[in-house]
């Protein structure tokens, strides 16, 4: 049984677009179209939708209450287009608080027949989210049959020796950690254990000097939620690297800095990271921690690499900075960022933590990190907060 979804936007173009595109894929049924919100919040409720794309700015009511009003009573994943602007980002932050569950860059290429990748980003975008358990459940209570969901975990090519090349200066005499092993403890040598969550209070026997953060779609709720456990007494820096668009990493900085007791900042290029204050890298660049001076680099987005800023590039640059002295955190998004920088991480002997599948919006950053073994601890996104609280305030716990 198709995933069905309402379509919501005052341009008819983009209806009759996103429409087309949807219903391309067997996966997905559209059901209805809605030209403003509050169509869009009847349409909801009689429909029953498993999904929802919602426009941001719309007539009679607009994006952001249309999403306040649904989610009252029809708990439904909503996917928002925004526009590539300051203000954009702050009304889809805005939605994604009210509980939209991810967004999409507004424009025309992204719909059109010729784009790289447009229509395949908003196919990817649904069924990731079809992946999500309250989509799961909600159609096998419909049709007792599960849907079947496309994998959206693109192959990746392996960072590492991107790394490497990129520099070549790092020591290349790390003990190796076998791939294929279910877990490895990062201090026993020679003994694989297996990879089985860490219970509660377990004690780091590492005193981080930094924590560097990745995350993808969910992300931004996810970190806000974080980052509002810490206290301004953090002994250490963070550096998040959050898949968002150019345009959006300011305003989701400003955001997060107005909302924590920690200082939070867009990261600029030369920036010297210092303890207390959170570095948000910024959209379509690279972030890199340089070495023991604890500065940041920030450089041109690589086309060779997906994503900008890159997890596994930023993950692997804290490895080589701070050998053993990192705590690494992965958080729900989709794709597979930060798997070979959480192997670098674990090679140098830092600490990996992961997020459980039930608290991800999408679990597969996490996921691919726990296939590989190359993590420490996993848990809830409702624990992250107060376990960083924790370690940030004592050096370790």
């Amino acid at each position: 049984m198709p995933v069905t979804v309402l379509v919501v936007d005052d341009s008819s173009f983009f209806r009759r677009r996103i429409t087309e595109i949807i219903n391309s894929d067997e996966d997905f049924k559209v059901v209805g179209q809605a030209a403003n919100g509050r169509e869009a919040v009847e349409k909801a409720q009689k429909l029953k939708p498993d999904l929802i794309t919602m426009d941001y700015e719309m007539p009679f009511l607009d994006g952001i209450s249309a999403v306040k009003e649904i989610m009252q009573f029809h708990q439904v994943p909503i996917l928002m287009f925004s526009s590539l602007t300051y203000d954009g980002a702050r009304t889809t932050l805005d939605a994604l608080d009210a509980g939209a569950k991810d967004f999409l860059p507004k424009s025309f290429e992204s719909v059109s027949d010729n784009a790289g990748g447009g229509p395949n980003g908003l196919l990817n975008r649904l069924r990731a989210i079809v992946k999500m358990p309250s989509v799961r459940q909600h159609k096998s209570l419909q049709s007792n049959v599960s849907t079947p969901a496309k994998d959206v975990n693109s192959s990746r090519s392996a960072l590492t020796a991107q790394t490497v090349q990129r520099n070549p200066e790092r020591p290349t005499s790390i003990r190796p950690i076998a791939e294929t092993s279910p877990a490895v403890s990062p201090r026993v040598k020679a003994k694989v254990e297996p990879a089985i969550p860490v219970k509660k209070g377990r004690k780091l026997s590492i005193r981080p000097k930094i924590c560097v953060i990745g995350s993808s779609t969910g992300g931004p709720m996810a970190l806000q939620g974080v980052l509002k456990c810490l206290p301004a007494s953090m002994q250490f820096p963070i550096v998040i690297a959050q898949h968002m668009p150019a345009a959006f990493t300011q305003a989701f900085a400003d955001r997060l800095n107005s909302l924590c007791d920690v200082r939070v900042k867009h990261a600029e290029n030369g920036d010297k990271l210092m303890p207390g204050c959170v570095y948000v890298a910024p959209g379509g660049m690279q972030t890199i921690i340089k070495d023991a001076s604890m500065t940041l680099t920030i450089l041109e987005g690589d086309n060779r690499l997906n994503y900008k800023p890159c997890v596994d590039l930023t993950f692997a640059s804290a490895a080589k900075a701070c050998p053993g002295k990192v705590l690494a955190i992965v958080l729900t998004g989709m794709g597979a960022d930060g798997a070979d920088g959480a192997k670098l991480l674990k090679q140098s002997n830092s600490e990996v933590w992961i997020q459980d599948e039930e608290s991800c919006v999408v679990f597969g950053m996490p996921q691919a990190v726990m296939k590989r073994g190359f993590y420490d601890d996993m848990m809830s996104i409702d624990r992250v907060g107060p376990r960083l609280a924790e370690v940030a305030t004592s050096g370790c716990t």
